[in-house]
Order: structure tokens, then C-alpha cells, then sequence
């Protein structure tokens, strides 16, 4: 997949899944649970939803590869539970983009008359076709629409502000305080499209910068949008009005500017829907890509065009899934899809408590949520609760839909039995540390590499080769010379006897220190022949006493080198110097699990590369 989605494609997808049905047809319904205060339960469920968008920077900063929760939910908790995540959060987005589709039809039908099926059904086909064209014409697509519904609706609320009559907001709370959280609740699964932008994480340009910037930035702004639109429908409408009216801000709309501003209106929806539509099939399509990476579908899913490079088996099998999903009764199904949301936001916040308790070094997002781990526990409580408060009909159908993402578990069972998720990592911590295979580690690396764009050079190679050492207790430096030449005389030089090099490490130490700072030493020296460069990578967490002022040197480099190599020894020395000057190095050397992470501090490690 080509890396080619910039902020403003990411905010434009994220925002145009938000606003939609919870905009154009919810308020009303929710004003009759709420009363004026309504606007607050949206302002509150926006910022339920910012605790996500926190939680998710950070996995998607971590992990910007495709396929969204399952990735990260595989990763965290194992393949089983990524499966059922992966098709759960396919079947969930599918269907709400059913409903998108369903509401355009619904616009067609008012106008024009005749069957919703005739409209709906080459909608879902236009909307597949459109993504088949290629990612950046769907998202010019989307960035168009998104722009334009943001323009209507800060119209709206400029031309509406003057009518507000404050007596509409009497008496304020009605029903008491809880029915402003209960309403919250109602109202959340207006900002469950946030989530499906992390499906598309593994085509962002620069995620680190990008990826924060547009899912909280597209959060903060539809949470004002949504207050300041349904605060503006309030003191429009007369109550009784309000409460039965399946088109609030149509309806507001017409009393503030008339026929003029009604039909924009009108027009906003429709671009709300088409946006939904769009960006959900956009996202949805990219979770069967990363079930399929992995074994858990088959290979075609991930198969993307020569020309286009889109994942065209994957778009059309999702086309048909909302085709399908057309037929059906969807008032059950859509709670269901929104039960499944509601757990996706779960899963986002266990995962980031896993991650980082699994002290894995390679998990290295470029954003970390704030307030860890208060955060991450108050958003499990909050979805917790507002899962329960969905009913048990929409549970037991999510619980059917699981069954499915089981049964494809044990069916084909992936490739990643040499990967332990981090929720092995964390158990190792307590148990039996032979119950960690070091797969994950290696592949969360791997991302980062091609997170950061990281190329490979000459010095890499030579740390891709090093040795490495740990040595368990504390030692003079006599006895640490003697050490590393016996246990490394083999991997350092096979022409030097380990007199030989105890002997250079020696004098090298004598004409002045090697340890640059309380726990680096760089002991380097000279060698004859040509083409020779080795690097020793030595750990002593008990330290190494080289003098009186560094007196416990916990990181060891050891480079033997000839004069030939003189270039490259100097480039190693500034690569260590500048690797070391981080200010998470020591922290990070010393939690390092084995010499494979020991390295990966290097190939990780944002410096100057030739």
C-alpha cells in the first residue's frame, strides 16, 4: 500500500465518519431523554470519545500499519482475539455504512418516489467503484464533501444565532442530571467513526506528525460542531416540535433562514451520508488486507492493483457485504455495530495499558497519551458502562458475530505462532520467561523502521554483525579486559589471541580513559590487516569499575578496526555518540530483554545516517 495521505485526507475521514445520522436525525430523539441540556450530552460524549482518540495516537503511532484494531488488538492480546476484532470491526463498519447508504436512499425516495432498494443498492455499487479508482480520488472525493458540510454548518449556526430564544433552554435539566449522561451515552455513536481511521493508518505520510494532528484534531472539531449545532436547534425549536422531528436541523434551519438555508440543509445531509458511505468503505476494506497478511483470510484479500494500488479484492468484497447488509433489518444490527464500536474503544485503552507494562523496547510511539494510566482505566469504565446500558438484545447478537471471527480462528489459525503478543510479555514479567518467543519485538522494529523511514547504513551492518555480551557481575577492568577477550576473542578477531587483545585494550585504556560518560565506555584500538571491523556490544548491569570517577560503566562498545577502516570507525564512534545522547538510551539499554532489542536500539535510533 502506497504511503499517500496527508493531515488534511486524515482529519476529512475521520470527521466525515463522525458527522452524519447523529447530527441530522439523532438530536431530536435525544432531546426528548435530555431536554436543553442536550447539547452538553453531545459535549460529553465528545469528550468520552477524545479519551479513544488519545489511546488510539498512541497504538497507531506505534503500530501505523493496516487493518486498524485488529493490528493492534492482535498484537496486544493474541491472533484469537484479533480475529474476532478484525471481523467484528469489518461486519460493524460495513454495516454502518449501510445505514449511510440507506439514508442517501431515503433522500432519493422523498424526492423522487418509487422502491429504496432501486436506489440504494448502485449507491453501495457507485461507492465501491469510487474506491476501486484509487485511494487519492476517494479521498479528494471526501475532502471535497467534508469541506463543503463544514461550511453549511458554521452558515447555519452564524445565521441561526440571532433567533436563539433563551426560554427555549427552561426548565434546563427536566429529567435530572443522569439523563444528561444517559444521553451521552444515546448520543456516543455519533463519534464512533473516529475509530476507522486507524484501518488506514499503514497509507499515512509522516503518521508520527500526522496521525495525532488529524484524530484529535477532527475530534475536537466535530465535539464543538455537534455542541454548537444542536445548542443553536435548541433555541430554535419550540420543544414539542424538537422532540418529534426527525429532521431537527432541517427543520431549524427553515424557521431561522427559510427555504434558502433549508435546502442547504438538506444538501449538508446528504453530503454527511455520502461522506459516511465513502469513508466507510474506504476503512472497512483495509481490515480484510491485514486478516489477510496474516493468514486469517485468504491471500487475494490483500492483492492490491499494479495501477492503481488498490486492494480491489478486499473493496468488492466489502461492496457486496454492504450490498447484503441492505436487505436486512438494521435497526438490530446497527445497535450491534455500535455495541462493537463501543468494545473497539475497550480494546484501544487495554492495549495501550499491555503495551506499555509489556516494557517490549521496540513498542515506540511517536505520541504517548497523557494521564497514563488514569486515562485508559476511567475510558474502560465509561465503555463498560455504556455497553451495558445497550441492552442485552445487541450483546447477544455481538456475541454471535464473534462466534464467526472464533470458528475463522481455529479454521486457519494464521502465521503467527513465532510472534507472543504483549500480553505474553507482561505474564513473563511474573512467570516463566520460556514462554516468550522474541517474534513481536522483532516486528514491531521492523514498523518503526518503515514508520520513520529509516534506510540502513555501514554502521548498521556492523552492528547487525556485532557481538554481544552480558556480563552478571561487577568486575575491576583488569578482570573485565580478560573477560571479554576470552568470551569474545573468536567473534572479535580470529588473527589476535585474547592476550593479544587484553594487551591493546590495555595500553588504549592507558593513553586515556574510554568512558565518555558515567555509564558509556568506548574502549577502541588498532589493528593491522586490512578490511577488519567488529563491534562488542556489552552489557554489565552490576557496572564495570574503570576509575575512581566512573566507577560502575554499565554500556560497553568495543570496536577493533584497521587503518584501512578508519572512515568507518569514525562514523561508528559519532553513531554511538549520537544514539547515546537520548535521553530514554539508558533506560532502554538496561529494560532490553537480549542482545536482538540490544541492536534494535541502534537500528531504531533517529541519528545522521550516510
Amino acid at each position: 500500500m502506497k504511503k499517500t495521505l496527508g493531515f488534511t485526507s486524515i482529519f476529512c475521514i475521520s470527521a466525515g465518519a463522525m458527522i452524519s445520522s447523529g447530527l441530522f436525525v439523532l438530536p431530536g430523539l435525544a432531546f426528548s431523554k435530555a431536554g436543553p441540556s442536550v447539547f452538553l450530552s453531545y459535549f460529553l460524549a465528545g469528550c468520552a470519545a477524545l479519551t479513544t482518540v488519545l489511546s488510539l495516537s498512541e497504538l497507531i503511532t506505534a503500530m501505523p500499519k493496516a487493518g486498524g484494531d485488529y493490528y493492534y488488538v492482535s498484537r496486544s492480546f493474541g491472533q484469537l482475539f484479533g480475529t474476532v476484532s478484525g471481523i467484528l470491526s469489518w461486519l460493524a463498519l460495513s454495516l454502518k455504512s449501510a445505514f449511510a447508504v440507506l439514508g442517501i436512499a431515503e433522500l432519493a425516495f422523498l424526492t423522487f418516489g418509487g422502491n429504496l432498494l432501486v436506489y440504494a443498492i448502485p449507491g453501495a455499487v457507485l461507492f465501491t467503484l469510487l474506491n476501486l479508482f484509487g485511494v487519492k480520488e476517494a479521498v479528494k472525493f471526501q475532502i471535497f464533501l467534508v469541506i463543503g458540510l463544514l461550511i453549511i454548518l458554521a452558515a447555519f449556526f452564524g445565521i441561526s444565532f440571532q433567533s436563539i430564544a433563551v426560554q427555549n433552554f427552561q426548565p434546563f435539566l427536566p429529567k435530572g442530571l443522569n439523563s444528561l449522561f444517559s444521553t451521552a451515552g444515546f448520543v456516543f455513536v455519533s463519534f464512533g467513526g473516529v475509530l476507522t481511521t486507524a484501518s488506514i493508518a499503514g497509507e499515512i505520510r509522516n503518521p508520527a506528525r500526522n496521525i495525532p494532528l488529524g484524530l484529535i484534531g477532527s475530534t475536537i472539531t466535530v465535539t464543538m460542531l455537534y455542541t454548537f449545532v444542536v445548542f443553536a436547534v435548541v433555541g430554535l425549536l419550540p420543544a414539542n416540535s424538537l422532540s418529534e422531528s426527525l429532521a431537527p436541523i432541517a427543520l431549524a434551519g427553515k424557521n431561522a433562514g427559510g427555504p434558502i438555508l433549508y435546502y442547504a440543509i438538506m444538501i449538508a445531509s446528504l453530503f454527511a451520508f455520502v461522506t459516511t458511505a465513502n469513508g466507510g468503505i474506504l476503512t472497512a476494506s483495509r481490515y480484510p488486507i491485514a486478516l489477510a497478511s496474516d493468514g486469517m483470510l485468504p491471500g487475494l484479500f490483500s492483492k492490491t492493483s499494479k495501477k492503481t494500488h488498490t486492494p480491489y479484492a478486499a473493496i468488492i468484497g466489502t461492496g457486496t457485504l454492504i450490498a447484503l447488509a441492505l436487505t436486512l433489518e438494521l435497526d438490530l444490527l446497527i445497535k450491534a455495530a455500535s455495541t462493537v464500536i463501543l468494545l473497539s474503544n475497550v480494546f484501544a485503552h487495554m492495549s495501550v495499558l499491555i503495551m506499555r507494562e509489556s516494557t517490549i523496547t521496540n513498542y515506540r510511539p511517536t505520541f504517548k497519551a497523557p494521564l497514563y494510566p488514569w486515562l485508559q482505566i476511567v475510558g474502560i469504565i465509561i465503555f463498560v458502562l455504556l455497553i451495558v446500558d445497550m441492552g442485552i438484545q445487541p450483546i447477544l447478537l455481538s456475541l454471535a458475530f464473534t462466534s464467526i471471527g472464533v470458528i475463522l480462528y481455529f479454521i486457519r489459525r494464521g502465521n503467527l505462532d513465532a510472534i507472543s503478543p504483549a500480553l505474553v510479555h507482561l505474564i513473563e514479567r511474573i512467570t516463566d520467561k520460556r514462554l516468550v518467543v522474541e517474534g513481536l519485538s522483532h516486528e514491531l522494529g521492523r514498523v518503526v523502521e518503515d514508520r520513520d523511514n529509516i534506510i540502513r547504513d555501514e554502521f548498521d551492518r556492523a552492528i547487525e554483525g556485532a557481538c554481544f555480551l552480558e556480563v552478571s557481575d561487577s568486575l575491576g577492568l583488569e578482570d573485565f579486559w580478560q573477560r571479554i577477550s576470552t568470551e569474545l576473542q573468536g567473534c572479535l578477531s580470529r588473527d589476535l589471541s585474547a592476550e593479544r587483545i587484553t594487551k591493546l585494550l590495555r595500553i588504549r585504556e592507558a593513553e586515556s580513559s574510554t568512558a565518555i560518560t558515567p555509564f558509556v565506555a568506548i574502549p577502541h584500538v588498532i589493528v593491522e590487516g586490512k578490511e577488519v571491523f567488529k563491534i562488542a556490544l556489552i552489557r554489565a548491569p552490576q557496572g564495570i569499575r574503570f576509575n575512581d570517577a566512573h566507577n560502575s560503566i554499565k554500556a560497553v562498545f568495543v570496536l577493533i578496526g584497521s587503518m584501512d577502516m578508519r572512515n568507518l570507525h569514525l562514523r561508528a564512534l559519532a553513531a554511538i555518540a549520537q544514539t547515546i545522547q537520548h535521553s530514554d538510551f539508558e533506560e532502554e539499554w538496561m529494560n532490553s530483554k537480549n542482545g536482538g532489542e540490544i541492536r534494535d536500539l541502534f537500528f531504531l535510533s533517529k541519528r545522521r545516517r550516510q
